[in-house]
């Protein structure tokens, strides 16, 4: 074997550990270069997350507001239909306190129209036996069925004399 052999085999063994080395080295670069990448998009992340849990925070808050805001109409809108039910059970109320004046009304009328049909045949029964007595005692008729009222004589407004007026007395005219 030749002396040089061996150093050949060394150089080649310590070239491929050399060469081992690089690729290593450049693996770790590479990967160093990968981490940075990805720790940059971490804090992209970690940017946008924070950003979102703030405007998710505001949007809980104004959700809160709508919905209290909400409630509130809600309580309103319950009022305002217990307000109408009442408008509506004391209109109804009216309509039927005014439907039975109406009733009693017409009633009254009916009752006062009959008495007054009653009036008028009980006058001309009365007439009637009137006329029959004055016939049966040969009297003159007063009633003759005409009925002619009697002028109103016009009140003369009687003249205010002018009284003096005496000392301290105030004239209203």
């Amino acid at each position: 074997m030749d002396p040089s052999v061996p150093r050949t085999r060394v150089a080649a063994a310590l070239r491929m550990k050399q060469i081992a080395l690089d690729n290593q080295d450049r693996t770790i670069r590479r990967l160093r270069a990968q981490l940075a990448t990805e720790r940059r998009g971490l804090a992209a992340t970690k940017k946008e997350l924070k950003e979102t849990q703030v405007a998710l925070e505001a949007s809980h808050k104004v959700i809160a507001g709508l919905t209290e805001i909400g409630l509130s109409m809600s309580k309103k809108i319950e009022k305002m239909k217990v307000k109408k039910q009442l408008v509506r059970t004391n209109h109804v109320e009216c309509h039927q306190k005014f439907q039975a004046r109406i009733h009693e009304a017409e009633d009254s009328m009916q009752a006062q129209h009959l008495i007054i049909e009653a009036l008028v045949d009980e006058k001309d029964s009365l007439l009637q036996t009137i006329h029959g007595l004055q016939e049966a005692n040969n009297a003159p008729a007063p009633f003759d069925g005409d009925w002619e009222e009697e002028p109103e004589e016009e009140l003369e407004e009687e003249e205010i004399e002018d009284i003096p007026l005496g000392e301290g007395e105030i004239d209203d005219e």
